[in-house]
């Protein structure tokens, strides 16, 4: 029988749903997990049991008194250190914050409260959301990374510490984690869930991902999140269709356009052989498609954005206080300083054609299929691993979604796929496809 903290968050939300088990139960199954497994996986910046036991029993009086109940009613979620708590630190994962209370909670944990979530704890985040390692270990194997930079996020789904989790993601940072980690990971439409009260590190790229253990889960949380209302930074103003709907409409023999993307020549050997088998797998399905120039570019006007933004954010923190920020932080502003503004305005330029061209191959596919990672999660802590996978779809602002279903050298990797912005719900039908086809 399954464990009741290694079930996805769909089958406990209907458990929940009909009483069949209480959220001070699941609660008290998660933190047993964590209390066998954190010391080899330190997924966790802040876990208080009696916290998190107190708001599960406060869950389970909400529904003992008959008050309306939301679709995430009693649910452990994890929240990236990078996302304000009012009652809990939010450390951002650097010496610059530690012991910081901010006291409010950001819009995105608001609205995960409003429909039920129990926020368990905060998950480790490397230094600022950036390229720093941090202390988690992937629970596959504890000699390799987990990704970054929502390290604890992808962990503590992944060794069943936790059903959901929230991450960001400015270049990889929740696509790579959940192919590293081996769960289901979506980095939704730029804006679709609210960033106001998550640590800023570039306005134009910053999006709030979500990881579960199904495509179920993925649509289930973000619903909860989800806020086009006029206050939000989306740039797309009509909303979706709710995306527990949209996957449960069928979707018969989707196609893929199969793309190489221009980090392709740094894909392993067993990274290529693992999706040309999905490719070869499904026959006329999946057609090899190109974008044109300048696509070929798309990986440096990321950075050029990615850099400016960045500097523009954190330059100040290695100035007042450089004992408080990490050599690699320190190296990556300096490198920043050599990005002129015509570099970074021609970058965000760039931006629409890059999209119109993406939307045109979309108008003949379902989705793009593609890498999320150069290959399975790196052995050692030198770095979380490449992000040039991902970066490009971050800096388009399209939704992406990582399926678990590829295994290189015994290690987890991801299945990406890709489709236009404001169309997540499609996205999701298709990868919900896809992903039961490869099971």
């Amino acid at each position: 029988m399954t464990a009741l903290n290694e079930r996805t968050a769909s089958e406990l939300a209907q458990m929940l749903a009909a009483g069949d088990v209480s959220a001070e139960e699941l609660m008290r199954a998660c933190l047993e997990r964590v209390a066998d497994r954190e010391e080899t996986v330190q997924a966790w910046a802040f876990l208080d049991p009696e916290i998190a036991l107190a708001n599960a029993r406060t869950a389970d009086a909400r529904r003992k008194a008959g008050a309306a109940l939301g679709p995430l009613h009693g649910m452990p979620v994890g929240i990236k250190d990078v996302i304000e708590t009012a009652d809990m630190p939010t450390e951002n994962g650097s010496d610059l914050f530690r012991g910081q209370h901010t006291g409010r909670d950001a819009v995105c944990v608001a609205m995960l409260r409003n429909a039920g979530a129990v926020i368990m704890g905060k998950t480790v985040t490397t230094e600022l959301a950036n390229g720093c390692p941090s202390k988690t270990r992937n629970p596959h194997n504890p000699e390799h990374t987990p990704g970054g930079s929502s390290a604890g996020s992808g962990a503590a789904v992944a060794d069943f510490h936790v059903p959901l989790a929230l991450g960001t993601q400015t270049a990889g940072s929740v696509i790579r984690p959940g192919s590293f980690n081996g769960i289901h990971a979506l980095k939704p439409t730029v804006g679709r869930i609210p960033r106001d009260g998550v640590l800023m590190q570039s306005h134009t790229l910053d999006t709030v991902g979500v990881f579960g253990r199904s495509v179920e889960d993925l649509a289930l949380i973000t619903d909860s999140l989800s806020d086009f209302s006029a206050t939000n930074v989306s740039r797309y103003g009509d909303r979706c269709a709710e995306l527990v709907s949209a996957i449960q409409q069928d979707i018969l023999a989707p196609r893929f356009a199969f793309l190489e993307t221009p980090a392709w020549a740094e894909a392993d050997a067993g990274a290529r052989k693992a999706i040309e088998g999905v490719v070869a797998g499904l026959g006329a399905q999946c057609v090899r498609e190109s974008l044109p120039s300048p696509f070929d570019r798309i990986i440096d006007f990321h950075g050029a954005v990615g850099a400016g933004e960045l500097l523009a954010y954190y330059g100040h923190h290695a100035e007042v206080s450089p004992h408080k920020v990490s050599a690699l932080l320190k190296e990556r502003l300096a490198d920043a300083k050599g990005v002129g503004a015509g570099d970074y305005i021609s970058a965000l330029l760039a931006r629409g054609p890059l999209n119109e061209a993406l939307a045109a191959l979309l108008d003949r596919y379902d989705a793009v299929l593609c890498l999320p990672a150069p290959g399975p999660a790196p052995r050692g802590f030198a770095t979380t691993g490449s992000p040039k996978f991902n970066g490009l779809w971050t800096y388009l602002g399209v939704p992406c979604v990582s399926l678990p279903r590829l295994s290189v050298d015994g290690l987890p990797l991801g299945v990406q796929l890709v489709g236009k912005p404001g169309e997540d719900g499609k996205l999701l039908r298709t990868a919900r496809w896809l992903d039961r086809t490869l099971a």
